[in-house]
Order: C-alpha cells, then structure tokens, then sequence
C-alpha cells in the first residue's frame, strides 16, 4: 500500500536548501518516492495551520521511507537540512 509524506518546512537560508534540494532528489528516487507537491501556493480553508512551504511524496510503503532515512548517503543532506530548515513531516497511509 502507498504511503505518503507530507513535510511542512520553513526555511531558513534558501541557498542552502538548494544544494539539500539537488541532492534530496536522486536519494527519493532510489527508495522509490515521487514528489507530487514540491512548494507552490496553498490555501488553508480551515483551521489555524499556516504551512511555510509544503511537500508531498508517495513512497510504496513505509518501509522505503525508512530505508531513505537510514541510506548512509542521506546523512549528511539530512544534517544540512536541518542546519537551514525547521521541519514537520508525518507519514500516512494511503487508500
């Protein structure tokens, strides 16, 4: 079954997050994950939820998300995201 990761990111040194951004991609790729949103406007229609910048993916499972955040090779994209980024990232299971 399809799972899905939904990242709510802020940003804080856009240059930066564009070297995570080029590196993130083929790593996505390689555990089987698909952007389907990668930033763009939004609209909250309820509640008090203020997204910064959002991203969706499709994984095949859980287990390829897992296996993204262990690969020794997204370590270090994962520590320069979080050196210029606050971020929220949930995943959820798909229909």
């Amino acid at each position: 079954m399809s799972v899905y990761k939904i990242v709510d990111v802020k940003v804080s040194d856009p240059a930066k997050y564009e070297v995570y951004k080029s590196g993130v991609s083929s790593l996505i790729a390689k555990h089987g994950g698909e952007f389907l949103v990668r930033g763009g406007d939004f609209e909250v229609l309820e509640g008090d939820w203020q997204p910064s910048r959002l991203v969706l993916f499709r994984f095949p499972d859980r287990e390829s998300v897992r296996a993204l955040y262990a690969d020794p090779d997204y370590q270090d994209l994962r520590a320069l995201r979080h050196s210029v980024a606050e971020t929220s990232i949930v995943v959820v299971d798909g229909v």
